[in-house]
């Protein structure tokens, strides 16, 4: 994303391209668009007063399910920034076997990296596509071949051998011949045809030495520089070796020096790190003994929350500006649990609802995702047309409300398993169907309502 277009993107429109995709929580709607908003802000700044302003880390509290992982992940692909999201309790103190909490770094820079040669590979696809229609007619009429009694191998080469040139007559033939073909392959003539290409082999085996990722050196890259190339022939047809041949042409074209600044740059002042799970590496009063997985952690992340410089295998990443969102349930502790100085690094804090009834019923009809949209377009492609009618959504809406108060409260994914039971037969049956369906109250009850009366079979079904 353009500075131009970021700087269109006010707290207002922000929070109007969250509410596509997620239903209420306002706060937490807004409290993120401000904070990107500051971050647009920061950049106008003169490079003296930009260098002291520092992301407001927020602090997202609420039950599973309500949507703190997709406001975070919808915010970052909105604004074009690096999104890396992970848990808390996979990471262990130093020291102990387990994952670095620096290797979240390594993971976002990857992501930025990946992010970056996708958009350049399309601004020189016009190029790329020329290249690889050249490969295809390479392989579909080849170049002129040695005539004559030149060198038979290398020792005749070095003794004074020569290969006779082809005539005039033969690179004029080739020439035309190739240009026949590419008008051909222009117009769509060739997609079925078979061909020969030669592509690098990456199928030999990877070298893994423990311990190498988290120091953040790329030991594919290392070795592999020693080790040449193969290349092994593969048959496709045209069509097929279009999509094969043209990210490989594309990433001939790439400055991959400038693809990795700019993607460091990225992480460096657009990344966002969303931290899930963060109420269970709190270290509860009451609780005794070492844990490797509270607050340990919750110290070695705080330099990265901080700001700290981490190496990894495409250089040296600034921690500094970097927006981290962390967030819990916070069922079994409180924030306050968690040691003072991690609590002071996420000074913003916002607390999400529990959904309702009502807010389920908005889950299924307004987000432009919702579910029922994904199945109406998954089974018009078997030709099977599905019209949800109101008191069929709101009976989808109920029985999930029940479940969870029921049960336990797992959010709008309680929601999606619901929706899926009732339209499971359907979905098997689709190929065979020849007729549309309407998915009411009775619909809904008639697939669903046994086992929802049945706490046993709930908990285990639904």
């Amino acid at each position: 994303m353009t500075r131009e277009e970021l700087d269109l993107l006010t707290p207002r429109k922000i929070v109007e391209e969250l509410d596509k995709y997620i239903v209420g929580q306002d706060r937490a709607k807004r409290a993120v668009a401000v904070a990107m908003r500051n971050r647009i802000r920061r950049q106008r700044l003169a490079e003296e007063m930009r260098k002291d302003v520092i992301p407001k880390n927020i602090l997202m509290m609420g039950p599973t399910g309500v949507g703190k992982t997709e406001i975070a992940r919808r915010l970052a692909e909105l604004t074009g920034s690096p999104f890396v999201k992970v848990e808390a309790t996979r990471f262990t103190e130093v020291g102990y076997v387990g994952k670095n909490v620096e290797s979240i770094i390594r993971e976002i820079v990857d992501v930025a990296v990946n992010m970056v040669k996708k958009e350049k590979m399309g601004e020189v696809e016009g190029k790329a596509s020329f290249q690889v229609e050249e490969r295809i007619i390479e392989s579909l009429v080849p170049g002129p071949q040695p005539r004559g009694n030149g060198p038979k191998n290398i020792f005749e080469l070095f003794q004074g051998g020569q290969q006779p040139k082809p005539s005039q007559e033969e690179v004029e033939r080739i020439k035309n011949r190739r240009e026949e073909y590419r008008d051909r392959l222009r117009s769509g003539d060739l997609e079925d045809l078979d061909i020969d290409l030669e592509l690098e082999d990456n199928s030999q085996p990877m070298i893994m030495i423990p311990g190498m990722e988290d120091m953040g050196i790329d030991m594919s890259g290392v070795l592999g520089g020693m080790v040449p190339k193969k290349l092994k022939k593969k048959r496709l047809r045209v069509g097929e070796a279009r999509k094969v041949l043209l990210p490989i042409e594309s990433e001939k074209l790439l400055d991959m020096d400038k693809v990795i600044f700019e993607a460091i740059e990225r992480v460096q002042n657009r990344g966002i790190v969303f931290i899930d799970e963060i109420d269970k590496i709190s270290f509860r009063s009451g609780s005794h003994g070492p844990d490797v997985s509270r607050e340990g952690v919750q110290r070695d992340l705080l330099p990265i929350i901080e700001g700290t410089t981490v190496n990894t295998k495409y250089g040296q990443v600034k921690t500094d500006y970097i927006l981290f969102i962390a967030a819990g349930a916070f069922h079994m502790a409180k924030p306050s649990d968690l040691i003072p100085e991690f609590q002071g690094r996420f000074p913003i804090r916002v607390e999400l609802d529990a959904l309702n009834e009502e807010d389920f019923f908005r889950i299924l009809t307004e987000p432009k995702n919702a579910i029922t949209k994904q199945y109406m377009a998954l089974l018009e492609t078997e030709g099977v047309s599905i019209v949800f009618v109101e008191d069929g959504l709101k009976e989808l809406a109920s029985v999930s409300y029940r479940l969870n108060e029921r049960i336990e409260n797992i959010g709008a994914r309680r929601l999606y398993t619901v929706v899926e039971k009732v339209l499971e037969e359907v979905s098997f049956n689709a190929p065979e169907l020849a007729e549309d369906l309407v998915v009411d109250r009775d619909y809904v009850n008639k697939k669903i309502a046994d086992i929802a009366a049945d706490d046993d079979l709930s908990a285990f079904i639904l």
